[in-house]
């Protein structure tokens, strides 16, 4: 190696495997707690921040404890074109809990999301890994009571 090139401070390959690393921890805890985050900093050689960065970049990963049943309503385009504010206000009114809250009891947290792959479907959304799609507001209420 030539004095002008440096040694990179971190593998790339630890780096590669850290999305993969979130998102299994994201599966086990339910979300990324900050001693996870600044654990997996130190193992890997990376900073805290850049951890946090890669962690609320993906609107599927979470800093924060998230409720039993996450809704993530899709807020791109096509759900935008198809009314789905009709179902964000749908599902305010069922819940009384607004895009980015969790329910007192635990049960539900509310997520907007760019995109969840059912544009087809839209105006959709997941509730975990379930998709909902071509919603009305009538619909909402069904959907719900079917958590459990």
């Amino acid at each position: 190696m030539s004095e002008n090139e440096k040694k990179p401070l971190v593998d790339e390959r630890e780096r590669e495997k850290l999305l993969a690393i979130l998102e299994d921890a994201q599966g086990k805890l339910g979300y990324l707690p900050e001693g996870f985050i600044a654990n997996t900093a130190h193992s890997l050689g990376l900073s805290i921040s850049e951890i946090y960065g890669v962690s609320t970049f993906y609107s599927f990963l979470s800093t924060r404890p998230l409720g039993k049943n996450v809704i993530r309503i899709c807020k791109s385009v096509p759900c935008y074109l198809k009314n789905s504010r009709m179902i964000i206000e749908s599902i305010q009114k069922e819940l009384g809990i607004t895009p980015g809250e969790t329910t007192p009891d635990g049960r539900f947290s509310f997520e907007l999301t760019n995109c969840i792959g059912a544009c087809d479907k839209a105006p959709a959304m997941l509730v975990n890994d379930d998709v909902h799609g071509t919603l009305t507001p009538d619909k909402i209420p069904e959907v719900l009571r079917a958590c459990v």
